[in-house]
């Protein structure tokens, strides 16, 4: 048997842009304002099964940009970390999409910012060029916009250079630079060039 359809009797302000929906004479719900604005409710007009939804969509695309923006808060995120972050928190595919879209809209999401910003702090702590390509791709950014940040970078053998200045060319620190994604030939040439100072 269908439910009879209820009619929006008050929409009442509350605090933090919230309205309060009142349905047949009794407090139903309180949501934020601007998900009463895109259901389109009105006082004296059904609820009908059309508009609950629309509520319900409008209430989990604002859950995941809440979430999302509380992450890009701390630091930039890639697309793919922000999406698999709200999948993780049970967000819905269609709500993480359209949220998605709303803060690369913004500029709030741009993988290609957030690759030269990552690139350019692990340049400064000693990663070479396929390390922090490698890392790049653990954080979903495509191979061709983390190559354009590594090419933003100055060149590798001179961060290379710098750093067995600094630490000396011994075995052990030629290896940090290998395992710190350094190209092998960068490294051997430089040492062979440190040894023979």
């Amino acid at each position: 048997m269908a439910q009879p359809q209820r009619t929006v009797t008050a929409l009442r302000d509350r605090p933090r842009g919230r309205v309060e929906v009142e349905l047949d004479g009794e407090p139903w719900r309180v949501v934020p304002a601007d998900a009463v604005v895109r259901a389109g409710l009105a006082v004296g007009r059904p609820l009908d099964r059309e508009q609950a939804r629309d509520l319900a969509r409008a209430l989990r695309r604002r859950q995941a940009l809440a979430h999302a923006t509380r992450a890009l808060e701390q630091r930039n995120h890639s697309r793919r970390e922000l999406e698999e972050r709200l999948e993780r928190a049970g967000v819905a595919a269609v709500a993480r999409e359209d949220a998605l879209a709303v803060l690369e809209g913004a500029g709030l999401v741009d993988d290609g910012r957030t690759a030269r910003s990552r690139a350019e702090a692990l340049a400064r702590r000693g990663y070479g060029d396929t390390g922090i390509r490698a890392d790049l791709a653990g954080r979903g950014i495509s191979a061709e916009v983390a190559a354009e940040a590594v090419r933003t970078l100055e060149p590798e053998s001179e961060r290379a250079r710098r750093l067995i200045e600094r630490y000396g060319a011994g075995a052990r620190e030629l290896r940090r630079l290998l395992a710190r994604g350094f190209e092998r030939e960068t490294v051997l040439t430089l040492g062979s060039f440190a040894d023979m100072d």
